[in-house]
């Protein structure tokens, strides 16, 4: 029954308070609209999906209701 015993153990990341550690960023250059692959373009493809994510399933959820099935 030990068997998984070595998959379930979770080691934790070593904490470090060197300089490795990344540096707070101010709220405009988190949402500043920069191209190519940045730390911002990553938030604004991420907001973007969920947009269109969820405006799929608002378009499909009311072809539903309106289609009478």
């Amino acid at each position: 029954m030990f068997i998984f015993q070595g998959l379930l153990t979770v080691e934790q990341p070593e904490t470090t308070t060197g300089s490795n550690d990344p540096a707070p960023v101010a709220a405009e250059e988190l949402n500043a609209w920069k191209r190519g692959f940045t730390p911002q373009a990553e938030i604004w493809n991420g907001r973007l999906a969920m947009i269109g994510l969820s405006a799929g399933i608002a378009v499909v959820l009311l072809a539903r209701v309106f289609s009478g099935g």
